[in-house]
């Protein structure tokens, strides 16, 4: 009986991992590396992944792990790449003292990525009381936005002078992503989930296509790649998804 407790209690310790990761991440993004702040949303975003795997090999559902869940998604995909949004976009505008002696107007505008921690959690509370996202997301998931963004100091580190990172990483463009993916997570469109019930291609086509082009895309522009898969799995979600009326 205590062993099959435990077992129970597996799931719920690999969450912990994911708010361990997103912590950490905070911590080393504020240190000046976020390279190593992009690598622990990653890895945040594989304990996420390895919970829920986990949770269903084990037949350990509680609500407790769903709880938990939102919470940790809360930290590692809401307020950890918020912080790297930050952090960018500082840094694009070479200020590089504290922000409360900052000016009025710097503040704002810094405050501006933060916007995506807000609607992440706004996301999440959205996610545990609507039943209809099973075999689709309505918003975008607050994984694909981290993802996106802890990709960016990592494509920098790899090759900072690539044209496509440069222009990225313009104020403008941090600034006008983060309002974009803000309004994204909390957006009417249905996005198809990646989670496969059977291997049958007939009823997972759109997931294998999806994947598909997630690897050739990796393969050819390595880290520079996940803006692009993002873009795709949105175009591909506006022609596979029924549409909804849930509001904002």
């Amino acid at each position: 009986m205590i062993i099959i407790k435990i077992t129970k209690q597996i799931p719920n310790a690999i969450t912990l991992l994911n708010v361990l990761a997103g912590c950490f991440s905070i911590v080393f993004a504020f240190d000046g590396s976020i390279y190593t702040a992009g690598i622990l949303i990653f890895a945040a975003a594989v304990f996420d992944f390895a919970d829920g795997l986990t949770a269903r090999l084990l037949n350990a559902y509680s609500e407790l792990g769903k709880q938990l869940d939102s919470l940790a998604d809360a930290i590692s995909f809401g307020v950890a790449p918020s912080v790297i949004g930050f952090l960018l976009l500082k840094n694009a505008m070479n200020i590089n003292t504290y922000y409360a002696l900052l000016p009025l107007q710097q503040k704002t505008l810094l405050t501006i990525p933060f916007i995506m921690a807000l609607f992440s959690v706004l996301r999440l509370a959205k996610f545990n009381i609507d039943s209809r996202q099973t075999d689709s997301f309505i918003g975008l998931p607050t994984p694909a936005n981290a993802i996106m963004w802890a990709s960016f100091p990592i494509a920098i580190t790899l090759n900072a002078e690539n044209l496509i990172f440069k222009v990225l990483l313009l104020p403008q463009t941090i600034i006008g992503l983060s309002v974009l993916m803000s309004v994204l997570l909390v957006s009417n469109i249905s996005l198809f989930s990646l989670k496969f019930k059977s291997l049958s291609f007939t009823q997972n086509k759109i997931r294998y296509i999806f994947l598909a082009l997630c690897i050739i895309s990796f393969i050819v522009f390595k880290f520079y790649s996940i803006p692009v898969i993002l873009l795709l799995y949105i175009i591909l979600s506006l022609f596979s998804v029924k549409k909804t009326n849930l509001i904002l």
